[in-house]
């Protein structure tokens, strides 16, 4: 088949397989009919579907992921790569805008509802609808499958608290996997609350991760859509809890991603990682590194050695002198002028 024809037939299928919308008009071109084909997989309830069917719509999905693009690891670049960022762990973590179902990494978050059975709203443009219809109908099928068993143990009216993590198949994304999390949504006024929540998901999908195996993973910005989580607190929230996450368990990632979709996301995340960078070097200074050394971290950093009574800074003479040193031969307080020092990095 080709893909026309392979949408034909799944667009054919999954009206019957609904029954209410078995006499939908369907535009007759082919972005009319992939409309209708979607919205039709976005409102259907889990629930069996016929071999045939699940075949074709799997070579359907494949071939649509390749003419998208599939993006691998290797195509993406690290903050250390990218930005030339010093950040403690610039090496394991990216920043890349784009398309979240584009990307070929062990696991990829979904912001998901309570319910955790997808969006159902047809072709909506939120990040759970965007996965499901690009991973296709098993996948709710695995969801369904998930909670069943959630509310033999915890009760029929079970749903899926906040900050959790869900491990399932991807399906037919790229990605092998997708942790789902349910993000805080915020009312009115940020509660620390909230903002404890947002950390849980993050450290949980981590947690996640780690338990089984998967070394790379994608993070969407949660809850900063639909659940109306502010985005730069969010991106805050997000770079902190990845980075103290590492502190712990650096060696069992290749890769953390945050994938943004806005220039907005992308920015505040720069942002982030910039702070990190500083507060890296914050970490390192000390009376015993040279002035090459503290130079190499930041030039601007020479302003605060010439304010208090340190010149010559960049002579050759004194570019292997060590900070204790240099205050020594200049009558300077060497901890005063270490706390100066940090205090410039953590203020940038």
């Amino acid at each position: 088949m080709t893909q026309k024809e392979r949408l034909d037939f799944l667009v054919d299928r999954f009206r019957e397989d609904s029954v209410q919308y078995r006499d939908l008009e369907v535009e007759s071109t082919y972005e009319g009919k992939r409309m209708a084909l979607r919205s039709l997989m976005n409102i259907r309830m889990p629930r069996a579907m016929a071999q045939e069917t699940l075949t074709v719509q799997d070579e359907f999905l494949a071939e649509e992921a390749k003419e998208k693009g599939i993006v691998t690891l290797e195509e993406i670049p690290t903050v250390k790569q990218q930005y030339g960022s010093s950040h403690r762990f610039a090496d394991k973590i990216s920043i890349w805008q784009g398309d979240i179902t584009r990307l070929s990494v062990d696991a990829i978050v979904n912001a998901a509802n309570s319910r955790m059975l997808g969006c159902f709203v047809p072709c909506h443009r939120c990040i759970d609808n965007a996965i499901h219809s690009a991973a296709g109908i098993e996948l709710r099928a695995e969801c369904n499958h998930q909670m069943n068993r959630r509310k033999i143990q915890y009760g029929l009216h079970y749903e899926e608290p906040t900050g959790q993590a869900m491990l399932t198949k991807g399906y037919n994304l790229p990605a092998k996997h997708v942790i789902h999390t349910v993000g805080p949504i915020v009312e009115g006024r940020l509660t620390d609350g909230l903002q404890k929540d947002l950390e849980n998901c993050y450290r949980s999908v981590l947690e996640c991760c780690v338990g089984n195996g998967l070394r790379s993973v994608a993070f969407c910005c949660i809850s900063t859509g639909e659940f109306h989580f502010p985005n730069d607190e969010a991106a805050k929230i997000a770079v902190g809890t990845v980075s103290r996450f590492l502190e712990e368990h650096e060696t069992e990632f290749d890769r953390i991603i945050f994938n943004v979709f806005k220039c907005e996301d992308q920015e505040l995340y720069e942002k982030e990682m910039e702070k990190g960078d500083m507060e890296s070097k914050f970490d390192v200074v000390n009376k015993d590194m040279t002035m090459g050394e503290l130079l190499e971290l930041d030039r601007g950093v020479s302003e605060v050695l010439m304010n208090a009574g340190i010149h010559c800074i960049g002579c050759p003479s004194s570019i292997g002198e060590s900070l204790e040193e240099a205050c020594i031969a200049h009558g300077i307080d060497t901890e005063i002028l270490v706390q100066q020092v940090r205090r410039y990095f953590m203020e940038r």
